[in-house]
């Protein structure tokens, strides 16, 4: 199974973010199919003296075509979201997202919709530095 060229950037910055890296990928098995979704974390929150945990599906969006990457992308979230909802409700997915794609293709109109329409979970990491910009939930 292929990383995502920035597969590594995601992984760091989420550990610099203070999430431990539990699952890579994370596996699940549903409905007789199964998902590699590219990461699986946890923060323990002191507050609540409990696991917040994550599952991370990273997208690179370097093709020529970013509507396609945004195709693709969505189209596994909700099906990764639909295989975590049976298994492990409790864990909630994020698309990641390049701060390069983030600052062209998701300021766009169309985007703001389907992440609306969708209710998608998502953050944005900086490809050089390896750390996560913002959280958009």
């Amino acid at each position: 199974m292929a990383k995502d060229l920035f597969h590594d950037a995601v992984r760091n910055a989420l550990i610099k973010d203070g999430w431990q890296i539990t699952d890579d990928p994370f596996f699940l098995k549903v409905g007789g199919v199964e998902f590699y979704i590219d990461l699986g974390a946890e923060k323990l929150i002191a507050a609540e003296r409990n696991n917040e945990k994550i599952a991370v599906e990273i997208k690179s969006f370097i093709n020529p075509s970013s509507l396609t990457d945004f195709h693709q992308a969505i189209g596994q979230f909700l099906n990764y979201r639909v295989a975590l909802k049976a298994r492990e409700p409790e864990r909630k997915l994020f698309l990641a997202v390049p701060n390069t794609a983030y600052a062209s293709f998701f300021q766009k109109e169309f985007a703001y919709m389907v992440i609306a329409e969708y209710q998608l979970e998502i953050f944005v990491y900086d490809i050089e530095s390896e750390v996560i910009i913002t959280w958009k939930i």
